[in-house]
């Protein structure tokens, strides 16, 4: 496959992502894909998910898990909700991440990405700790799976995240880079943290945003918008992936659901924008 090849997030059964006739509509040939419910992460649904994706061109490039109970209504939620960070509901999403990990193999896919969740800051007390534990014994089955872990980007500073894949210590952890994310989340400047884990990026999405207003950046949400029309700078984020080697999907993200003629709509446009820069860049 050429580099940089057009990509969208897409589902197989859980209501996130665009549905694959759009993908297929819009002659996108990657998708990234939200794990199905826990009933039908089978091999007949693989099957029947991977009959589609053939019939339509589609290569899938990475299996998101995302967990019940999770909620992005604000950053305190987010926080308090997402991943297996909270210590309440973390062993059974790490044993329902490996489930997503197997279910993963059934559609031969190599990558599992996941929101792990506002990683605390204090690497010496013992929720971290946990955490580090946790997710150690997930990427060891990850890897008798023959995968690696994206961890997406947006919950931590690039400092932090550095710093928590490096006390995990494991050789299949990296990151799926989210540069809408850092902005929506306030936690720092896309492009500089883009280039401090350049080399550990193995998935990427395109999306954009704009930044909340200073005094409450990091306490209340940036808005997301369609690609092209926020602060990431698509041109530039484009052209520093290049910079550090990177030249797998172009995967685009578009969180409005509610709205799925815009949904559409917007995902074209990034398509077409997307394929302009990289004949430009490229």
């Amino acid at each position: 496959m050429a580099p940089w090849p057009i990509g969208v997030f897409t589902s197989v059964d859980a209501g996130l992502g665009v549905h694959l006739d759009v993908a297929k509509e819009l002659g996108i040939p990657t998708v990234q894909v939200h794990s199905p419910h826990a009933g039908t992460r089978n091999q007949a649904a693989a099957d029947k998910f991977l009959s589609q994706c053939k019939e339509s061109g589609i290569t899938v490039t990475c299996v998101f898990g995302g967990f019940e109970g999770e909620s992005y209504a604000d950053i305190p939620t987010t926080t308090a909700t997402v991943g297996l960070v909270p210590e309440a509901t973390r062993a059974a999403r790490a044993a329902e991440m490996k489930e997503i990990s197997d279910f993963t193999k059934l559609l031969g896919c190599e990558a599992v990405g996941m929101h792990i969740g506002f990683v605390p800051t204090d690497r010496n007390g013992a929720n971290y700790k946990g955490l580090i534990e946790v997710t150690r014994d997930l990427l060891d089955h990850v890897a008798k799976n023959g995968q690696r872990l994206h961890l997406e980007t947006g919950q931590e500073t690039a400092e932090h995240l550095l710093e928590f894949i490096h006390d995990v210590q494991r050789s299949n952890l990296f990151i799926n880079f989210d540069p809408a994310n850092m902005i929506l989340y306030g936690n720092g400047d896309p492009i500089d943290a883009l280039k401090k884990v350049g080399h550990l990026v193995r998935s990427v999405h395109c999306k954009d945003a704009k930044w909340a207003a200073e005094g409450v950046r990091g306490k209340e949400w940036g808005t997301e918008v369609a690609l092209g029309e926020g602060d990431v700078g698509m041109e530039r984020y484009l052209r520093t992936l290049k910079e550090i080697g990177y030249t797998g999907p172009l995967t685009i993200e578009r969180e409005i659901a509610h709205d799925r003629e815009r949904q559409r709509r917007d995902i074209g446009t990034a398509a077409t924008l997307l394929q302009k820069l990289r004949a430009e860049i490229l």
